[in-house]
């Protein structure tokens, strides 16, 4: 496995895949791999002949008083996870790299309203404007074919499919399912900041989620009620819920007559943690 944390040495080993005519993938990361990584990973592998992985903790997409300099930092066991796993380039670049003129002169991109001001957008103003901004950014230093997104950040992964369209880039998004412990606990970086009493509450969020799809698929179920009870349900299992809602699938729109596909999408406490968790409602 290749590594590289400047412009010159990435554009070098890219270089000669491009020549030869493979194809490449990207799988963006802030590091602090696990199982739900590695799966992005697995996945990229199916796709294109060569996988790049970044490992870049993004300050754009971090607002004041949130766990910026606690995110968890593991490179070496992150190192040799992705050696393992096959990729064949780790770009971890540093802030020069990413934004060399500095973070606080840097040109920088917004998200749409639309999509980003709701559910995580309401709880972390301007997330979002960060994230497109860093992900362009990587898009732009690595020009892949496509590039890989988990599910489990399903408001991420539509704001990133929307920036590809809107902007032109010739890269295909691809989405890779949740991976969950046996549990059924979403796979997080977070997760660890969870003591064994909390571990054990938190599983019950994708308990509550299925719980809250099987009556939805009902016939004249009443959403506003589902996400109330679900609230609820939460509540009384140790969860201390920031949101449930039941939204349109391609554009977190609130759902309209005759909409099929939908999804339900959480956040919730437990402790000092902040978990986000969704899944399908057909």
């Amino acid at each position: 496995m290749l590594e590289v944390n400047d412009r010159p040495g990435l554009r070098e080993s890219l270089r000669a895949w491009k020549l030869a005519g493979q194809k490449t993938v990207l799988v963006p990361t802030m590091g602090n791999l696990h199982a739900g990584h590695l799966a992005l990973v697995e996945a990229a592998r199916q796709l294109a002949d060569r996988v790049v992985a970044t490992i870049y903790v993004n300050p754009t997409q971090f607002a004041a008083g949130e766990d910026l300099e606690n995110y968890p930092r593991t490179p070496d066991s992150d190192r040799e996870a992705l050696r393992h796993s096959g990729c064949d380039l780790l770009f971890a670049p540093t802030g020069e790299t990413v934004y060399p003129h500095g973070v606080e002169d840097a040109f920088r991109l917004s998200a749409p309203q639309g999509l980003a001001s709701v559910l995580e957008g309401e709880s972390r103003p301007g997330h979002f404007d960060g994230v497109v901004t860093v992900v362009s950014r990587l898009f732009c230093l690595v020009n892949p074919d496509a590039a890989v997104f988990g599910e489990k950040d399903y408001q991420q992964l539509l704001i990133i499919r929307r920036m590809v369209d809107d902007m032109g880039f010739d890269i295909n998004i691809h989405a890779v399912p949740t991976v969950r412990e046996g549990t059924g606990l979403a796979l997080s970086s977070r997760n660890h900041y969870l003591d064994p009493a909390q571990h054990a509450a938190a599983q019950n969020l994708f308990a509550v989620l299925q719980e809250t799809a099987a009556l939805g698929a009902e016939v004249d179920a009443d959403f506003f009620c589902l996400e109330e009870q679900a609230g609820e349900q939460l509540r009384r299992l140790g969860l201390e819920p920031e949101y449930v809602a039941i939204r349109r699938a391609g554009d977190l729109e609130l759902p309209r007559e005759g909409d099929r596909e939908l999804r339900i999408l959480a956040a919730v406490h437990c402790g000092t943690t902040r978990l986000i968790d969704n899944i399908s409602l057909k």
